[in-house]
């Protein structure tokens, strides 16, 4: 049985960890996983912070016991992970209605005609959720991907086949392409968010499998739409997911330009629109109407310089005292909140300089956590400093698992800042020397 302390070690190093996860590209989430010892892999299962990717691939990577803890954090919502015990996050329709029995008749369906029935009546996901326990025999999944790719089917069929069609990975991903289908349709957004909310997928293979290539794009801000959308934390993980898939533009102004122009008519993944870029292997296509809402969310994902904010001495000494831990934890959230009203401190300038790194990666640290749905009230500042923590590992780290163990392991002991962290882990230098 473990001693207190170690109980303790392996805690702490599950929450740093917790926190990393939620900045690594995937196969870096599975490799650390993979390297943690039993105790602190349940306190990683059981963590507030888990991230929806995370949860994904403990889901799918790991074994009972982490099925076990996983199913009992209260923090893991909005998923009804499959397989596990616990009441099912979403209940089956007590039955089809008399109305909708004497359109379609009783059953039992063809594969062919439940997709005719499904293209029908999509309107909303209740009515397809009906049509799928209705009695049918087995999806023939070869004809639903040849149908749906002649002609997608509406985004609330394929919610419902997500949720309770019991496909297999690959055609989940595949009826994520909706081909030619305008990004203002309704609720377009829907099944990408109930793949990740049940668990089916990444936010990575979301951005490698959605098509059009705009709709990745839109799906990094999703907050003017109505209904199921994206929580803070799972908006912060879809963004960190799409400007990983934009890294090769680096900060070229005329790719990015290129991008805002092609993106409307590309029939492909974002990750392929990217690569024929960069190569500059696009044809020239003919004009495509334009995406509402597309510049707004590129200007937001595009590399550019920030400009610090004004304040001249209240400015230093409130980035002084990020590296100076007040007597409380409480009385440092007042003051740092306080700095971000006035405008003296962004998201960016607490990554960089509060200290110790651990508490700069925790939002619960120097925002508090209130009584919203999404944990905090100011989102600007959240999504700042994901932002800048991704670029930061991306810069120091890149997709080395080597190089993320190294950091897991250094963090919950480690006092500086989280620039000085990243220099230490990966160039062995001292943190008194300069950023």
């Amino acid at each position: 049985m473990p001693t207190a302390e170690e109980d303790r070690t392996s805690r702490r190093l599950a929450w740093c960890v917790a926190h990393l996860l939620r900045h690594a590209p995937d196969h870096v989430v599975t490799d650390l996983i993979g390297r943690l010892d039993r105790p602190t892999r349940k306190y990683l299962c059981r963590d507030e912070w888990l991230s929806a990717s995370t949860v994904t691939l403990l889901l799918r990577h790991g074994g009972e016991a982490d099925r076990h803890f996983i199913a009992r954090n209260p923090r893991v919502v909005g998923r009804p992970l499959p397989g596990l015990p616990g009441p099912a996050r979403y209940a089956a329709h007590p039955g089809p209605s008399p109305e909708l029995l004497g359109m379609v008749g009783p059953g039992p369906f063809t594969t062919d005609e439940l997709i005719a029935l499904l293209r029908r009546h999509g309107r909303s996901p209740r009515i397809p959720l009906t049509l799928l326990r209705m009695p049918h025999p087995a999806l023939d999944t070869a004809t639903l991907l040849r149908e749906h790719a002649r002609d997608p089917l509406p985004p609330t069929a394929v919610e419902a086949l997500l949720l309770v069609g019991g496909l297999p990975p690959g055609v989940c991903r595949s009826l994520l392409d909706a081909g030619a289908q305008e990004a203002s349709g309704h609720r377009w957004y829907r099944p990408a968010v109930r793949a990740v909310r049940m668990g089916l997928l990444t936010f990575d293979e979301l951005v490698a499998h959605v098509a059009p290539a705009h709709r990745t794009l839109l799906l990094a801000d999703l907050s003017g739409a109505r209904g199921l959308r994206w929580t803070l934390p799972e908006r912060a993980g879809m963004r960190t997911a799409v400007v990983r898939a934009l890294r090769p533009l680096r900060d070229d102004p005329r790719l990015w330009a290129e991008l805002l122009r092609r993106a409307p008519a590309f029939p492909g993944t974002l990750p392929v629109l990217v690569a024929r870029i960069v190569r500059g292997t696009l044809p020239e296509a003919a004009a495509a109407p334009e995406v509402l809402g597309l510049a707004a969310v590129v200007r937001s994902l595009t590399p550019r310089a920030a400009e610090p904010p004004a304040g001249g001495v209240d400015r230093e000494l409130a980035l002084a005292s990020l590296a100076v831990p007040m007597e409380s934890v409480q009385e440092d959230i007042r003051w740092v909140r306080d700095c971000l009203a006035r405008g003296l401190l962004t998201g960016q300038d607490v990554i960089r300089h509060k200290a110790p790194a651990c508490w700069a990666l925790d939002e619960d640290h120097w925002l508090g956590d209130v009584d919203h749905p999404d944990r905090h009230d100011w989102t600007t500042p959240v999504l700042d400093a994901h932002a800048e923590a991704d670029r930061l590992f991306a810069l120091a780290l890149g997709a080395d698992p080597d190089a993320w163990w190294r950091v897991a392991l250094t963090l919950p002991d480690f006092a500086g800042t989280l620039p000085h962290l990243l220099l230490r882990v990966t160039d062995g230098g001292s943190v008194s020397e300069p950023i």
